[in-house]
């Protein structure tokens, strides 16, 4: 096993929290969850609705995994939360599924939460193998 390596990128989105975007050991990618907020603007109202927030969440992941060589492609595994599961998981997974081929799609648990950080109705991490 090799010594994990951690990931914090200066023109990432700005970390809600003391954490690493990403840490990578043996191949391995695992990515911090992701809030809705805009890497150019981390002080900006969040966008409204669990639509535009997954698209901004999915950006996000997207750019932290392009920092790493890597993209969506690569990614095995996703864990999505949202606040308001009943109202938004159709929404949610109708705006998710246009990320992905049919055919390529991530192992995924979706989990109801009563909060997230900065008051985001969607947070997303996701775990990615270096080919």
């Amino acid at each position: 096993m090799t010594i994990p390596t951690f990931h914090l990128f200066s023109d990432g989105p700005r970390p809600v929290a003391p954490f690493s975007h990403a840490v990578e050991t043996d191949g391995w990618v695992i990515l911090t969850g992701q809030m809705p907020t805009d890497p150019d603007a981390p002080d900006a109202p969040l966008p409204e609705g669990v639509e535009a927030q997954t698209i901004r969440v999915m950006q996000n992941l997207e750019l932290i995994l392009n920092r790493m060589e890597l993209d969506l492609s690569h990614v095995v595994q996703m864990r999505a939360y949202l606040t308001e599961f009943e109202r938004d998981y159709a929404a949610f997974n109708d705006t998710y599924q246009t990320f992905f081929p049919e055919d390529r799609r991530p192992a995924r648990t979706t989990v109801g939460v009563t909060a997230l950080a900065v008051g985001a109705l969607v947070e997303i991490d996701c775990v990615a193998r270096r080919p």
